[in-house]
């Protein structure tokens, strides 16, 4: 599925997607992309037919809890989120894409934390726009978590992510259960 997050909370546009949607945005004239890809994964060739762009990309696993063999989103990786933020600010970016494996979990976060970041008490509405234009979306709880204490939102942005969940659990169940098979029942909230 893509998404095209055209939004009051950000000056350019968004589009998040999966690995398997990277081929069908070669055309599309991005002008930033952020890849977040598992650290054993190998880079997409899909980026050789893109026209000029600036692309960032980091490697962490779409994991919520420190687990051996995994890497798991940390404080450095969303403080280089929040500098992005601030640099696309700055150069008056147009057009970014975010992607992750699925375009799920770690790259809506990562939507989730530049909508939020210059937005203190519209965490709500953070979360209005990603369920209007990502509707199967499950953004990975630690990035947020880390977000929320790195921008002084009191859990604004962790309640805001359990009532995504819980609507989310309603309205997606294939979407749950895939998310609970990847070790994250625990997220899943009793309806």
């Amino acid at each position: 599925m893509t998404t095209d997050i055209s939004t009051p909370l950000l000056p350019y546009r968004i589009t998040i997607c999966g690995l398997d949607e990277l081929a069908g945005h070669a055309q599309s004239g991005f002008s930033h992309v952020v890849s977040i890809l598992d650290p054993e994964r190998a880079d997409p060739e899909d980026f050789t037919a893109y026209s000029p762009h600036r692309r960032v990309l980091w490697r962490f696993d779409d994991t919520v809890e420190q687990r051996p063999g995994f890497t798991a989103p940390a404080e450095r990786d969303v403080r280089k989120i929040l500098s992005l933020g601030e640099e696309l600010l700055a150069e008056k970016a147009d057009q970014l894409l975010i992607h992750c494996h699925a375009g799920v979990s770690r790259s809506t976060a990562t939507a989730v934390i530049l909508m939020a970041q210059n937005n203190p008490g519209r965490e709500s509405e953070v979360f209005d726009e990603l369920t209007r234009v990502r509707p199967r979306s499950w953004p990975n709880s630690l990035m947020i978590g880390i977000a929320d204490a790195l921008l002084n939102r009191k859990g604004a942005l962790v309640r805001e992510l359990r009532s995504h969940q819980a609507k989310v659990t309603q309205a997606h169940p294939d979407l749950v259960a895939m998310i609970s098979q990847h070790g994250r029942a625990h997220e899943v909230p009793e309806i």
